[in-house]
């Protein structure tokens, strides 16, 4: 599923990191990912239940695999 987040709120999210630069939903292999990707630095910030998860020791960095949601829904 897409990132659906307010317009005016992904106009003004940035990334924690010290450039501050824009974020874009989705990631390059996965534009429905449930994924912000800044377009600085690339690294991937998920969203969850609809919030964004904006820490830089969370983020996901450039070249990195996501990690799998499924890894774990069987217990």
């Amino acid at each position: 599923m897409a990132v659906e987040l307010d317009p005016r709120l992904l106009e003004i999210l940035a990334c924690p990191s010290d450039d501050h630069a824009p974020l874009r939903p989705g990631t390059p292999t996965d534009p429905e990912a449930d994924m912000l990707t800044c377009t600085s630095c690339g690294r991937q910030y998920r969203v969850e239940d609809g919030i964004p998860v904006l820490l830089l020791d969370e983020a996901i960095e450039p070249g990195a695999e996501a990690p799998d949601k499924e890894e774990g829904a069987d217990t």
